[in-house]
């Protein structure tokens, strides 16, 4: 069963089809707010829909994935549809996302950035437990939709000279 309802759909200030132009606004919308470009990292989205007078979104894809996050050693799971209340430096009334703690998928309820800006990210499970992370660790490099990482030089070890 579907959270976006057809009134939702109406009341929409900005709706998105199309995977390539979906992750475009998706982006957008993060970076807007404060929070990490890298997020959200769907596949084969659908929709994305944002309702600015209430600060609701979401985004649905074909079907779930799971996505890990290289820097923290960290997995999380996005089902089909995601939705959230988006505000400045803050995602509340988050549905649809999950992180694997040891064994166990644990549904997210909300994700914020310190303020004034520490570097931090925090994420919260409803029932009040959280985990704080670098928030470089979320975001993409501008080039491509991957994480940024530090660029490594590849030196030749040895350098032959002829005789």
């Amino acid at each position: 069963m579907s959270l976006v309802t057809d009134a939702m759909r109406a009341a929409a200030s900005e709706t998105y089809e199309g995977d390539e132009i979906c992750r475009e606004k998706s982006k957008q919308l993060l970076t807007e707010m404060g929070l990490p470009n890298g997020l959200l990292p769907l596949k084969d989205i659908v929709e994305v829909g944002y309702v600015k007078e209430t600060g609701f979104v979401w985004l649905i894809q074909k079907k779930k994935c799971e996505h890990r996050f290289e820097k923290i050693g960290k997995s999380v799971q996005y089902a089909t549809e995601v939705t959230a209340y988006v505000e400045p430096n803050r995602i509340t009334k988050l549905t649809g996302v999950k992180a694997k703690e040891l064994l166990l998928w644990i549904m997210l309820k909300e994700i914020y950035v310190d303020v004034p800006p520490t570097g931090k990210i925090t994420f919260k499970t409803p029932t009040g437990l959280f985990r704080t992370y670098p928030v470089d660790a979320f975001q993409l490099d501008k080039n491509d939709n991957k994480p940024a990482v530090a660029s490594i030089q590849i030196k030749p070890a040895l350098e032959v000279k002829e005789v």
